[in-house]
């Protein structure tokens, strides 16, 4: 089974809770998605979250606070059940509301065109259900 990371990066503007996603400038039929990605054999899941989020946002200074949940979810795209490890993370650094970034490594999004921007998450739709554990984030640690 594919160990796969998700990183719910949140920060608190004007009171209340925003998570980073990134839509695919060239596929916005993708949908809105969160930082994820494929442990590599032998990777410890933390650094194959860090790894991920750098490559899918250029991001490099984030606080983990937690790890939320674990969960199966079926691929039907690529036919294959994944166990997801659903990270919540804080933003240490500043960044713009939006920003466009060119995607790293050696992965099939290698050179895809991320938008990256900040939204409410309260009513927040993402893609392949990886909005499924956006209700923890209300309970957990996070106090701004």
């Amino acid at each position: 089974m594919k160990q796969k990371v998700l990183a719910y990066i949140i920060r608190e503007k004007h009171g209340k809770q925003e998570l980073l996603v990134h839509g695919h400038r060239d596929y916005p039929e993708a949908g809105l998605q969160v930082p994820a990605g494929t442990a590599e054999a032998g990777e410890p899941l933390e650094q194959a979250l860090f790894r991920e989020i750098q490559e899918e946002t250029g991001i490099t200074d984030v606080q983990l606070l937690e790890k939320l949940e674990v969960y199966s979810y079926f691929n039907e795209y690529r036919n294959e059940v994944q166990e997801r490890h659903v990270f919540l993370l804080r933003i240490i650094e500043k960044l713009p509301e939006r920003w466009d970034h060119i995607v790293e490594g050696d992965g099939e999004d290698e050179g895809l065109v991320f938008i990256c921007s900040w939204l409410p998450i309260e009513g927040l739709q993402l893609s392949g259900e990886m909005g499924k554990s956006l209700k923890l984030i209300q309970a957990a640690r996070f106090r701004g």
